[in-house]
């Protein structure tokens, strides 16, 4: 019931955007009321608004100014967001292959270790994971998940890497990650996909999108290098399957 929603919180965001937010930690429920709002604002089409950026606890809303004032826009998104979150009727699902351990995932066995079991124990709790896209964010097409099985919460690393591979899958807290391009990250590194989340000059551009549901299939170097190839040629190896 829309009564029972907490309303979100409306704040300026410089002098043209609204940050609307839902909760001030990582909360499943607020970011199915965060990608609802941001759906209802793609509809709707409200006068004077130019984007939403949707993230794990808020979404902003960049807006013109000239067109709408920051307290008349601030009512209408806090009306929206009272709204009962409809269900989905189409969720888009991917699987995304995955080559663990060795050289693709260095911090598997540490993982292991820190959680008492085997590296292949922590691959199959991983593949049987069924996640969320929660957000993208950080750099181009780094795809935040949600659904992370409890056994699998790892605190971040004390000493962040500077530079960890492009296509690495890893978990970091509550979270678990598909990161696109190489860059800094203080995450577990369990594996790497060939998939490209992001490439410039493919149709789409970006492959996932905030809503979308993930799993996760084991496959061997072999394999990995001849999707990674395919892949750089602009081939989509993710497999969407039937919702």
């Amino acid at each position: 019931m829309a009564a029972t929603l907490s309303p979100p919180r409306i704040l300026p965001s410089g002098d043209a955007a609204i940050t609307v937010e839902f909760s001030r930690n990582i909360d499943d429920a607020a970011n199915q009321r965060v990608l609802a709002l941001d759906r209802v604002l793609a509809d709707e089409q409200v006068a004077g608004v130019t984007e939403t950026v949707p993230t794990y606890r808020s979404l902003l809303v960049h807006y013109d100014p000239v067109a709408i004032d920051f307290d008349t826009l601030g009512a209408k998104l806090a009306a929206m967001a009272q709204r009962p979150v409809p269900a989905l009727t189409k969720t888009r699902r991917w699987r995304i292959p995955v080559n663990y351990g060795g050289e693709h995932g260095i911090d598997l066995e540490d993982v292991a270790g820190t959680l008492n079991t085997t590296p292949d124990e922590i691959v199959g709790r991983h593949v049987a994971g069924d996640y969320r896209v929660a957000m993208i964010g950080f750099t181009p097409g780094w795809s935040y998940l949600s659904g992370l099985e409890k056994s699998l919460h790892m605190p971040r690393r004390q000493n962040p890497r500077l530079l960890t591979p492009a296509g690495t899958v890893s978990v970091g807290g509550v979270q678990a990650g598909v990161q696109c391009l190489a860059g800094p990250s203080g995450w577990h590194l369990l594996g790497r996909t060939p998939v490209r989340t992001y490439q410039l000059h493919r149709n789409p551009i970006f492959l996932l999108e905030p809503g979308d549901r993930i799993t996760f299939s084991a496959i061997d170097a072999k394999t990995f290098a001849e999707q990674d190839r395919a892949a750089e040629a602009g081939e989509i190896i993710a497999e969407q399957i039937a919702s």
